[in-house]
């Protein structure tokens, strides 16, 4: 009994910031000045309500650590003959664990936006979205069944939509508010039709009887196999979308034109998470396919080679730890590929943490910088006009020092863990897979202390673009208080929450119940020599960091450094290889000719052929009615004398001539 009631109150966790998100935007349409008045009061609000759904949240932790079981609750919300809609909450490890994921990254978030936008005009519209957001991740992760995680998937992307274009003013963040929306309507279309189809054959949206039906059916008949190995990818291109998966990904950097604690709560725990979460909620469907999970394998692998690859040579801070989120997310992908299912979810937590880490480092970077450069994010976010920054915020580059660590793979840090138990599974799995993991791992390395390097060592090198040398150094404070305790805390737990699950006491192996996963336990010597590959391959990247940027930016020469056509600095190979990553493997340029000058080539043509050919023959026919009718007009005397002439002649003519032509025939034919 007191499980039952313990689990029904599970509905306040998503309900909390969702009315937050209501009072805030009620305030805003009603009573305009009364809320900008109280605006602190709203963000206090905002706060105070996700606390309550952390506390929820780990409540619901705390049961399954003490051995609780599944709970689920079902309303019937449309009751047909022909069909049954339920919504309701679904609890286990996996949602317990997201739900505590969410929202202690969105609390640490929050107080940190009070002090990023605390002179913001728009500050309480920017929480109101920020609660709407993580109240809708957070509905998305309860979620029973496919029906109702597609209405909050929605509503996640809709929230990004807002957020991305915050600053809506600025046409560039229009424009990436508009690219990530039509790229995610690609993946959430395909998502729809796989939904569907699956409904058509199972005629269910449960997660457990999807599963159950799918692997009666298929043994069955072999065009039900097919058809639902067409609907499982179509559902996976609904994550490729969401968690920024080739070739889908080209919205993520994009996205940072939203202000940074947006990109700290999308890239740590809520919109790309949602992707991750949505794979490992199905994991147990696509393993009915070989062919899908061998196709997740390849897409992360890809995209987690691709993201290294590209954040290599980019000069916007926020844009390189994109390309890394992208990266990660990669490794996430391949892991759940491979079967490693504790795994992707063990990298998911340790990443957010890091990357929120690193994100949140960043805005307090910018924010400083924006009292010497003005508030262009042109100037604020370039890697060019930074350096010099570790002794004016020594707090903020030893936070960020901590997460670059982490996610290079250096241990103790989080990271480490996780990723090198990718790597050793994906040896178990796949070697070519494991090769281009590793490699990767290397780049990882390299662009996480290039960033750092480039932000923190050598002098600052803004003023050296000015004509104006106002600085000779940079005179920039630590961030206010609020930002830099949720930089601390987020240190802290970078730190400790890779010990959750480690060889020597393998927590969230237990917690996760993981008999779903087909990986073995293959002993600490195995996890030694992986481990000594994968550090030893991020230390190789961390020294070529060293020796390429470090002493260059000791003695300032800045332009050595990004001007890639300088053959002199760069090799031959390293010199192709940096301008393929700098125009990110032309993949952009590729869809902007295919796609979008495509599709206005192909609109003209339409336009061409419905002005000449189909208008044409339609004004053919007009013109040549008017004309036939003019003519026959001139012959129209109105004479009624000489109607009654022309009706005689004809008279005349059926009753002899056509007698007479036909006795002529006769004649003819004898």
């Amino acid at each position: 009994m007191d499980f039952i009631f313990n689990y029904q109150y599970t509905w306040l966790i998503p309900l909390l910031p969702f009315l937050s998100a209501l009072l805030a935007g009620i305030g805003l349409i009603s009573f305009t000045r009364s809320t900008r008045s109280l605006r602190y009061y709203y963000a206090l609000v905002s706060i105070v309500m996700v606390v309550f759904s952390m506390l929820l949240s780990l409540s619901l932790l705390w049961k399954y650590v003490t051995g609780n079981t599944d709970y689920c609750f079902l309303i019937s919300w449309i009751i047909n003959t022909n069909i049954s809609l339920k919504i309701g909450f679904f609890i286990d490890p996996l949602s317990s664990l997201m739900l505590f994921l969410v929202t202690s990254v969105a609390i640490l978030v929050m107080c940190y936006s009070h002090g990023y936008m605390l002179y913001d005009q728009s500050y309480v519209r920017f929480f109101a979205y920020l609660s709407l957001f993580t109240a809708s991740m957070l509905g998305l992760i309860l979620s029973p069944n496919l029906f109702q995680i597609y209405i909050f998937w929605e509503l996640v992307g809709t929230c990004s939509y807002l957020l991305i274009g915050f600053w809506f003013t600025r046409p560039s963040a229009a424009d990436a508010c508009q690219k990530a929306f039509i790229t995610n309507r690609i993946g959430d279309f395909c998502l729809l039709l796989g939904i569907l189809g699956f409904y058509w054959i199972t005629n269910s949206f449960d997660f457990s009887l999807i599963t159950a039906r799918t692997k009666d059916i298929i043994y069955e008949d072999n065009f039900s196999f097919y058809f639902l190995t067409c609907s499982s990818i179509l559902i996976f291109c609904g994550p490729i979308a969401k968690s920024a998966q080739f070739p889908l990904h080209i919205w993520l950097p994009d996205a940072m034109e939203g202000p940074t604690p947006i990109s700290a709560l999308i890239h740590a725990a809520t919109m790309v998470a949602a992707g991750i979460f949505l794979v490992a909620r199905l994991f147990p469907l696509f393993q009915i396919f070989s062919i899908v999970m061998k196709l997740i394998a390849w897409i992360g692998v890809i995209t987690a080679f691709l993201g290294a690859s590209i954040a290599l040579s980019q000069i916007d801070l926020k844009k390189s730890l994109a390309y890394s989120t992208i990266s990660q997310l990669g490794y996430m992908m391949l892991a759940m590929g491979i079967g490693s299912y504790k795994a992707s979810l063990f990298h998911l937590v340790t990443h957010a943490y890091s990357k929120a880490l690193l994100f949140l480092g960043s805005g307090s970077v910018i924010h400083s910088l924006e009292n010497v450069l003005g508030y262009n994010p042109e100037n604020t976010q370039n890697l060019i006009l930074m350096g010099g920054l570790r002794k004016s915020m020594p707090i903020t580059r030893l936070t960020f020092l901590i997460g670059t660590l982490s996610l290079s793979g250096i241990p103790p840090f989080a990271c480490f863990w996780s990723k090198d138990e990718i790597l050793a599974d994906t040896w178990n799995n796949d070697p070519v897979l494991a090769w281009i993991a590793w490699i990767t791992a290397g780049l990882t390395s390299f662009y996480m202390f290039r960033i750092y390097l480039l932000t923190f060592e050598g002098d600052f090198r803004g003023t050296i673009f000015f004509k104006e040398k106002l600085f000779t150094t940079i005179k920039t404070k630590e961030s206010d208080l609020s930002m830099l305790i949720s930089l601390v805390i987020l240190a802290f737990a970078t730190i400790l929450i890779g010990f959750i699950s480690t060889p020597f006491c393998d927590f969230l192996n237990k917690y996760l119940n993981c008999a779903i996963t087909d990986q073995k336990d293959t002993g600490y010597y195995h996890f030694f020599i992986v481990s000594f590959s994968s550090i030893g391959i991020a230390v190789i990247g961390i020294l070529i960091a060293f020796l390429s940027y470090f002493n260059i930016l000791k003695k300032n020469k800045i332009y050595n450094i990004f001007c890639y056509k300088n053959k002199r600095f760069f090799q031959e190979l390293y010199f192709n290889f940096y301008k393929l990553s700098f125009s990110k493997w032309h993949i952009e340029s590729i869809y902007t000719f295919f796609f979008i000058e495509g599709t206005r080539n192909l609109s003209q043509i339409i336009f061409c052929l419905d002005q000449w050919f189909i208008d044409g023959i339609v004004n053919f026919i007009g013109i040549s009615t008017l004309l036939s009718s003019q003519s026959l007009k001139n012959q129209e005397s109105g004479r009624i004398s000489s109607y009654l002439f022309a009706i005689l002649i004809g008279t005349i003519f059926l009753l002899f001539i056509l007698p007479l032509k036909n006795s002529l025939v006769n004649f003819q034919y004898l």
